[in-house]
């Protein structure tokens, strides 16, 4: 049965011990390699993150080859010049579905994840911007009876 308490301190003492945040620590594979899955809408990238030179490889092809829009680069290099990383590390993604919009924030997604294994101090910054929320927002599926998902076909009188 529960314990009887007559004062207000005796109060503090029932409280259980307040639990500490939980310790991130470092994850790597047996080639040093941080990994990590990213997503967005239908796209999800694969990502692992390596010490090197900065080269970011899409699908075995160049970053540029594979992103040719500078938005969509610009997005999936976000997390790596908010922490100041953009030349420290060697980035290997494989990405499939969806379209490049998707694919781009999967990928970003993916680096952010993988960032924050490797270096669990990078984790406070990444997370204040947003980057390892995993954005929920799907495509809405059709209904019957309409044209699209809300549209509805045109209205006639006669």
């Amino acid at each position: 049965m529960a314990e009887t308490v007559s004062s207000l301190e005796g109060l503090a003492s029932l409280k259980p011990a307040a639990s500490e945040a939980p310790k991130h620590v470092q994850k790597l594979d047996k080639q040093g390699r941080a990994y990590a899955t990213g997503k967005r809408k239908n796209a999800v990238a694969r990502v692992w993150v390596k010490p090197g030179k900065g080269t970011i490889t899409v699908n075995e092809r160049s970053l540029e080859v594979y992103f040719a829009r500078p938005v969509l680069r610009m997005i999936l290099k976000q997390p790596l010049v908010l922490a100041n990383r953009d030349t420290q590390y060697d980035i290997n993604v494989t990405v499939a579905g969806g379209g490049l919009s998707g694919q781009a924030g999967a990928v970003r997604h993916g680096i952010s994840k993988a960032l924050t294994l490797y270096e669990p101090d990078l984790r406070g910054v990444l997370k204040k911007e947003g980057f390892l929320t995993r954005d929920s927002r799907v495509v809405e599926r059709k209904k019957y009876g309409k044209a699209k998902a809300r549209r509805s076909f045109q209205f006639s009188k006669r």
